[in-house]
Formats: C-alpha cells, sequence, structure tokens
C-alpha cells in the first residue's frame, strides 16, 4: 500500500470509529497525536492523551475493525474518483469546519467548489405546492441573474422542494450540491438517480458522510441536515408543516449562527405553517424577493463595483479585540473563524460576537470562504 493510501485508510477509519467525532480530531492535534498514532497507541494511553474518560475508550478491537473496513473503502473511492475531504485537511470545507459537530470525513462525487463565495441551501416539504415550486424556481433563477451565476445551491436531494431546487439550478446553470444520507453507492430516492447524474455532470456535486457500506437509514436524514445548514451562510425554507426535516435544517442553521429566511404563506396553509411559525418566533427573516436575500447577506450585484473600506489605522479596540486584531495583522493574510478559534482559544460563540462588532465598526471584512481580513 502506498503512503497516500495508507494515511487515506487512517483518516476514512478514525471517522468511522465509535465514539470519534470532531472535537476529538481537534484534541488530537492540539496534543499533538496523528492518525496513526491512534491506530497504534494502548487504548489507555489515547485516552489518557486526550483528556477522556477511560469508560469511553476506544478499544484495539474497535479500531482494528474500522481499519479494515476502511481499506475496502478506499477501494471504493479510488476506483469512483470520490474526493475525500477530511476534517483535519485544508481542503475541507471552512463554513462546515467551523461547526461543533461537523463530520470527521465527507465523500464528494463532482467538482463543486463547496467554499464557493456564495453557497445558500434551500429546503422544504416533500409535498410542495405551486406556490413553493414557484417560489423555488424564481429565487434560484433571479439570485444567479443578479450573481451572474456565482451561486451555489445546496439541499437534499428528497422529493419536492429538495428536487425542484436542483432542478432549477440545473435548469439555469449553477453548480448545485446534494447531500446524501448514505453512501455513494446508492441514490436514494431511487427516482432521482437521472437528477443526482445530472447534478455531477453539470459541475455540481453528490456530498456525503457516510462509507459505500452504510444504508439510507432513518437517523441519517436528520444528521445530513447539518450538513445542508453547515455548508452555506444562509438557508431558506421555501415552505414546511410545523415538523420535518426542513424545520430540523432552519434549526440546525440557528445553531451554526446563520441566517435563516422564510417564505411565509396564509395562516390556514398547512405547508406554510412551518416558515409562518419560523417568522413569529422571530427565528427566520422574512423573504418575500431574491432582494432579500441580496439585502440581508449583503450580496452585491456582480456588475457593480465597490470600492473597497479604508483601514481604520488607529482602531480603538477593546480587550478582547485587541488579540484578534494582533493576530490577523501578524498574519497578514485572511483567516477563518476556526483558525482564529484555535490559535487564540476563543469559544466559538464568543468570538464570533467579537469579530460581527469588528465587523460593524470597519475593523474587518468577511471575505469568500467564510474568511476574515483586516479592512484595506
Amino acid at each position: 500500500m502506498s503512503v497516500d493510501n495508507r494515511e487515506l485508510v487512517e483518516k476514512i477509519a478514525l471517522s468511522t470509529t465509535k465514539g470519534v467525532h470532531a472535537e476529538i480530531v481537534r484534541r488530537m492535534e492540539e496534543v499533538g497525536i496523528s492518525t496513526r498514532d491512534f491506530f497504534e497507541m494502548p487504548s489507555l494511553e489515547l485516552c489518557d492523551r486526550l483528556g477522556i474518560s477511560r469508560s469511553t475508550m476506544f478499544s484495539r478491537q474497535s479500531r482494528d475493525e474500522a481499519y479494515h473496513e476502511a481499506w475496502e473503502e478506499v477501494e471504493f473511492v479510488k476506483r469512483h474518483n470520490i474526493r475525500c475531504l477530511y476534517f483535519g485537511d485544508e481542503a475541507y470545507p471552512d463554513r462546515l469546519r467551523e461547526c461543533y459537530d461537523a463530520p470527521v470525513m465527507l465523500y464528494a462525487l463532482g467538482d463543486a467548489d463547496l467554499d464557493a463565495k456564495h453557497m445558500m441551501s434551500v429546503v422544504g416539504t416533500r409535498k410542495a405546492t405551486q406556490y413553493g415550486a414557484t417560489f423555488t424556481h424564481s429565487l434560484v433563477k433571479d439570485l444567479g441573474e443578479s450573481l451572474c451565476g456565482n451561486l451555489t445551491v445546496v439541499s437534499g436531494l428528497a422529493y419536492g422542494i429538495d428536487a425542484l431546487a436542483h432542478s432549477a439550478s440545473l435548469e439555469c446553470g449553477l453548480p448545485t450540491v446534494a447531500v446524501l444520507a448514505h453512501g455513494l453507492n446508492m441514490i436514494y430516492p431511487a427516482a432521482h438517480r437521472d437528477l443526482a447524474q445530472r447534478i455531477v455532470k453539470s459541475g455540481g456535486a453528490l456530498v456525503t458522510e457516510y462509507t459505500s457500506k452504510q444504508k439510507a437509514l432513518r437517523p441519517h436524514f436528520l444528521e445530513r441536515n447539518r450538513v445542508v445548514a453547515g455548508l452555506c451562510d444562509v438557508t431558506i425554507v421555501a415552505e414546511s408543516d410545523i415538523k420535518g426535516g426542513a424545520m430540523s435544517t432552519a434549526q440546525r442553521a440557528l445553531d451554526y449562527n446563520r441566517e435563516v429566511m422564510a417564505l411565509p404563506g396564509r395562516i390556514n396553509d398547512e405547508m406554510s405553517r412551518g416558515c409562518n411559525h419560523l417568522i413569529r418566533k422571530q427565528k427566520a427573516s422574512l423573504i418575500g424577493s431574491p432582494a432579500d436575500v441580496m439585502e440581508l447577506m449583503s450580496w452585491m450585484p456582480a456588475d457593480v463595483v465597490v470600492s473597497p473600506r479604508q483601514r481604520v489605522l488607529f482602531p480603538d479596540l477593546t480587550d478582547e479585540e485587541k488579540p484578534v486584531y494582533d493576530l490577523l495583522r501578524l498574519s497578514g493574510k485572511e483567516m477563518t473563524v476556526d483558525e482564529l478559534h484555535h490559535t487564540l482559544s476563543i469559544p466559538i460563540v464568543k468570538l464570533q460576537v467579537i469579530l460581527m462588532e469588528m465587523e460593524f465598526n470597519g475593523i474587518i471584512v468577511k471575505c469568500p470562504g467564510n474568511k476574515v481580513a483586516l479592512s484595506l
């Protein structure tokens, strides 16, 4: 086995070992445990180094089993030209990396840029009405035109609003990403196989956290929703009852401090009850037109040239803002929130509040890929 293949086996095996999640990988990086160390160290020593309870130790048997199955998965991904995006690698999507419960491994079939500048998820009921269908098509079409094609639409390949969002993107020549609740050896629902093929052939991608051995189980669909939300800056709920996958995705987006928008409907319409609830509870901004998205997200039409804001030469910084400012100044480059979090050891939620205040005061600016930099 080549060195590259062995490293990939270790990463896949780590991601499938029971009890491993993003925080474990973050901890491994902090204490200097490599993926190879994870599989070679004695269980007790591994738990002690990670600072976790021995009652949740990673047994030798569980690690060996994961390693063996990962070797078979490498054969599958190599054969089908699937990208393997490991949480600890630079290629992992920046927005998703910021999420506390991000998948340890992401598999992508297709060429879509998962760090594109404008990433929007569109979700909703499987029982879409003409009202929701018309809105979804118009939203994707008009936003795509306003951004001159610089828009990536993310959804879950389900019946209803999901499929309509993907189809509208293909019709408008926009890349679209379908997040699956199973491995890339199958498509569910089977009726969407042709749609999935067109997504890949048109510059989009099929994305999942599951290996080819993992089927479309009920819990996977709820877990899938966090990836739909985590890949994007804004989640649009087109239609939804008070319960359902779309509402779960909206809540995930809120948990990640991302924007949520919902299409209002008549109070007696079953498929508008969820959207109306989100708006009434002030969990979502009302969306009546694509212009509302542009305004909320501060997305500028592609043909508008905006002069950069002048850097504040001597900013009046708070004690919390100063270390962030100093790090950005010394690095001389754009940095993700996750990079700032790891370097400065500031909790993610607190850091996001600090960055919001610094942006409002013109000290920093947001950059593509959910990065920030000092204002120019």
